[in-house]
């Protein structure tokens, strides 16, 4: 995933949250170097990567206001990767179909009995 387009997304959900002015801030402040050429190829391996990268920042850890809107915004993000891995899960532990092989061979089984 794209970094500028992560902290967008992220913008976005502090918004719909009510999130505070600073912590609104923050993100369009690393948005703005994340828009620079020279980090135009930057990656992050999810939103939760890049909630936890600006909860580390010095204005989150100075602010507690903005640390709980990214606490808000990091639970949710846990919830909804919790939600998959528990979805993923159940869909592994379905049980596989048997082949058509499988039941020949049962039967060629039961006939050389």
């Amino acid at each position: 995933m794209n970094v500028k387009e992560g902290l967008l997304e992220i913008r976005e959900r502090l918004v719909e949250n009510g999130a505070s002015t600073k912590t609104i801030a923050l993100v369009d402040n690393v948005v703005k170097r994340a828009s620079v050429p020279s980090a135009s190829g930057a990656n992050a391996n999810s939103l939760l990567q890049l909630t936890r990268m600006l909860m580390r920042s010095p204005i989150a850890d100075a602010d507690p206001d903005v640390y709980d809107d990214l606490i808000q915004i990091e639970a949710g993000l846990e919830q909804r990767a919790e939600a998959f891995r528990a979805q993923r899960e159940a869909d592994d532990a379905k049980p596989l179909p048997k082949t058509k092989k499988y039941y020949k061979d049962l039967k060629d089984a039961k006939k050389g009995d």
